[in-house]
């Protein structure tokens, strides 16, 4: 597909960091202000559906996706973890890994809600920096795994 984001292979800044990648999936830190800690999980290849995959690759994906959770709750410490696959604005398969907050921005709705209220600068600053560690702690969990 032409014009895919999750396709074109180099970030900006803007979009985030990439902390792993293997021959069918990557890991990206996004850069998202108001969500330190959030995590996408690529297939490289352009892909629609899961069901679109094999059983292994189904699996080899998703045992990557537990591992970015397992990586975000151990250096995010959140209250919660969401991890969500929509598709519907950009139909190639990826996983959302969130830390969840329940003093984020959206919380308790979905990061695509309406924002509800404001963290304060200072612990989005705190976790900001929290978050420099995941790089390592998903490339370790991801290493666990072959």
């Amino acid at each position: 597909m032409t014009n895919c984001v999750l396709c074109k292979e180099e970030l900006t800044p803007e979009e985030g960091q990439l902390i792993w990648r293997g021959d069918d999936c990557r890991v990206i830190l996004v850069n998202d202000p108001d969500l330190p800690g959030f995590c996408r999980v690529i297939w490289n290849r352009h892909i629609a559906e899961m069901t679109d995959l094999t059983y292994s690759e189904r699996e080899h994906l998703m045992a990557l996706v537990f591992a970015v959770e397992e990586a975000v709750r151990h250096v995010m410490h959140p209250h919660k973890v969401n991890i969500a696959a929509l598709g519907n604005m950009v139909p190639h398969i990826h996983w959302h890994v969130i830390p969840r907050f329940k003093d984020d921005a959206f919380f308790s709705g979905s990061i695509w809600s309406t924002r509800s209220q404001q963290t304060p600068a200072s612990v989005l600053s705190q976790r900001q920096k929290v978050a420099l560690d995941l790089p390592h702690a998903v490339r370790e969990q991801i290493s666990q795994l072959y």
